[in-house]
């Protein structure tokens, strides 16, 4: 997967002064749309459209210093108009384009290069399990993307639901871990600047159908799932485990992504060093 990816940045390079659709690339990899987004995106750090715009904004800086006119460089890159690119240039550099000759000016985004980093020899306990159709009944809303620390807006999510609602949770919650998960999904293409947004659900795993209207459903196809355990200081732990999923494991597993919420449970222990969780992700094999 690493070794596509490279070949990605290379043909993105060639062709970043054209128009290229997720489509079109996910095609040429030869993986799907949603496999191609969610593994760019966590190992790179930024989107696939983010990283275009940035090359592209790195590389206009590039042809104002030489003194290329403004109205130019923004039509080179695929700007409509030049307060669009003024705009989404200042928003990248804290300048105006017109300044960048006068200041002399330069800020840079490299060209991407992917590589495996060994950390240790850790390994990562896994299991694969197939899954029927299920339903997760709980609580849901959007909110912000975060990797490190709490997410207030969750935590906000979870001190919203009412004593009955909590009730009507444990009533319909008959599946496996039988307590409160935490499901993300609707994952927008900015998730790794952490400036975009997904769906956060708190709920119970169940067979029945919602019967509550002061709750929603969501249903969620049979799937192979990648389940990985974990142990160890909350939520850090937990939030490492799913990074070494998309930058270890996932590259070279021989698997890939299937679009489906991302679950996680966590069992709370007094000795917070000892808290332990698991991380579901779907999954099928590649071809």
């Amino acid at each position: 997967m690493l070794k596509n990816l490279n070949q990605l940045v290379d043909y993105l390079e060639e062709h970043l002064l054209e128009e290229l659709s997720l489509k079109d690339l996910s095609l040429k990899m030869g993986i799907s749309d949603y496999h191609l987004k969610r593994t760019f995106s966590f190992i790179a750090g930024v989107s696939i459209a983010e990283y275009v715009k940035n090359r592209k904004l790195s590389l206009a800086n590039v042809d104002l210093l030489q003194g290329m006119p403004v109205t130019e460089v923004a039509f080179k890159y695929g700007y409509q108009s030049l307060d669009g690119f003024s705009r989404a240039f200042r928003e990248w550099s804290g300048y105006l384009p017109s300044e960048i000759k006068k200041l002399n000016f330069q800020k840079t985004f490299p060209k991407l290069t992917f590589y495996i980093n060994v950390k240790g020899g850790i390994s990562m306990e896994l299991k694969l399990e197939n899954k029927e159709q299920f339903n997760i009944i709980g609580v849901a809303k959007k909110v912000p993307i975060q990797f490190e620390g709490v997410n207030q807006s969750i935590i906000e999510l979870a001190q919203s639901i009412t004593p009955e609602q909590r009730a009507e949770m444990h009533e319909v919650g008959d599946l496996y871990p039988n307590q409160v998960v935490n499901v993300s999904y609707n994952f927008d293409e900015t998730r790794m600047e952490e400036t975009g947004e997904l769906t956060h659900m708190i709920g119970f795993l169940s067979t029945q159908e919602n019967p509550y209207t002061d709750l929603e459903q969501l249903t969620v196809p049979a799937h192979t799932w990648a389940i990985f355990p974990n142990k160890g200081l909350f939520p850090q732990t937990l939030q490492e485990t799913m990074a070494r999923i998309f930058s270890e494991w996932l590259p070279s597993s021989g698997y890939e992504l299937v679009e489906a919420p991302e679950i996680s449970f966590t069992e709370y222990s007094e000795k917070q060093e000892e808290v332990y969780s698991e991380v579901w992700i779907a999954v099928k094999k590649s071809v």
